[in-house]
């Protein structure tokens, strides 16, 4: 094993808690706003169904493959050759999904608190806050995450408070006004976010109590689709149907809080409390790519590819989308596809094959009862 950290199963929810909302927090209730404007808030609730399967579907794979990720497993099931096309196809992901990340993180943070810095400056900054976490194992990263994820979530419900006398409920409704065919295209681009629960695949063969794993993972699940539909419901009863035409509509929700002539200009705390999110993401699938090259080539050690990789999501970073717009449209338009089928659909494949093995393997070792 290329990693000897352990984690609970209570440490790996929190970290996947901000890898799925971290940047969902900031796209999708954008993306959803477009396709059913008011009815944004029930969008993630379909979403989530997606990332109940995808939990299930790779927790069963770890009960048939306990000491293994989906790198390893994948071989078993589909053969050498064959698993290692595969292996190169997720490693390819998650470098992709790495620079994605990043990209959204550095042009978030050039918008709205260093416009007069170089993006390689801002990418660079948090790469190489990444790498030290990695180098630790997963054992620091479950630390991490439980020291920061407390910082991330408080805030929120205080920011709610502050916005109430500015909030109006009879801007949902009416509920479902055009039909539920607007819902489900809503639904597409949340339910690409929750398929990132994936992930679990590399921390499972880590848990200290790996029978509490799946519990976890739909907890997680769970927290995340509620913090979404909390949050549309916030910027909805905010702002109404005017939510889509806002780049970021939790930023800007923040933006207009006014108690007393005090507490004003709060973007700076909802900008700390997403950086702390980002880099949870960022980390967890930086160290995804790192674990699973590592595994793919059978290196006896993950740290020396670490520093090099981080070059490499760098450069995918500032190459992969030429603006935040560009980015926008790929995630409308492209994202609801291209990851439910790498996160959900090819795990679920694997798993039917390898219960059609393991079925056959019983019929032939079972033996035969003679009729004489």
């Amino acid at each position: 094993m290329h990693d000897k950290g352990r984690i609970t199963a209570y440490q790996m929810a929190l970290m996947i808690y901000p890898t799925i909302y971290a940047t969902a927090v900031l796209m999708v209730p954008v993306i959803t706003g477009q396709y059913v404007g008011r009815d944004s808030w029930a969008a993630p609730i379909l979403g989530s169904l997606n990332g109940f399967f995808t939990a299930y579907v790779l927790y069963k794979l770890h009960k048939m493959y306990p000491n293994e990720s989906l790198i390893q497993y994948s071989k078993h099931i589909i053969g050498p050759f064959l698993s290692n096309i595969l292996g190169l196809f997720y490693l390819f992901f998650f470098l992709y999904m790495c620079g994605f990340i990043l990209k959204e993180y550095s042009s978030f943070i050039e918008s709205s608190l260093l416009p007069k810095t170089p993006m390689i400056a801002i990418i660079g900054s948090v790469v190489i806050m990444a790498s030290l976490a990695i180098t630790g194992g997963v054992e620091v990263l479950g630390r991490a995450a439980q020291l920061f994820i407390p910082i991330f979530i408080l805030p929120i419900p205080i920011f709610t408070i502050m916005l109430l006398k500015d909030l109006d409920p009879k801007n949902v409704l009416p509920i479902l006004e055009h039909g539920l065919l607007p819902l489900l295209k809503g639904s597409a681009a949340p339910q690409a976010w929750f398929s990132e629960v994936f992930l679990i695949s590399m921390f499972l063969p880590f848990l200290k109590d790996p029978e509490k794993g799946l519990k976890w993972s739909f907890i997680s699940v769970f927290a995340v689709m509620l913090s979404l539909v909390s949050l549309n419901l916030l910027t909805t009863f905010l702002f109404g149907e005017m939510t889509a035409s806002y780049t970021f509509p939790v930023f800007k929700a923040v933006r207009i809080i006014s108690l007393s002539d005090f507490f004003e200009h709060l973007e700076a705390g909802i900008i700390t409390i997403w950086i702390l999110g980002a880099y949870i993401k960022i980390t967890i699938f930086y160290y995804a790519l790192v674990l699973g090259t590592a595994q793919w080539l059978n290196l006896s050690d993950f740290k020396p590819i670490v520093l090099p990789f981080g070059l490499l999501i760098s450069l995918f970073a500032i190459w992969e989308f030429a603006n935040l717009q560009e980015q926008f449209e790929f995630s409308k338009f492209i994202f609801p596809f291209y990851v439910p089928f790498m996160l959900t659909v090819l795990p679920t494949i694997l798993l039917i094959i390898a219960k059609i093995r393991t079925r056959n393997t019983m019929k032939k070792e079972t033996p035969r009862i003679s009729n004489y």
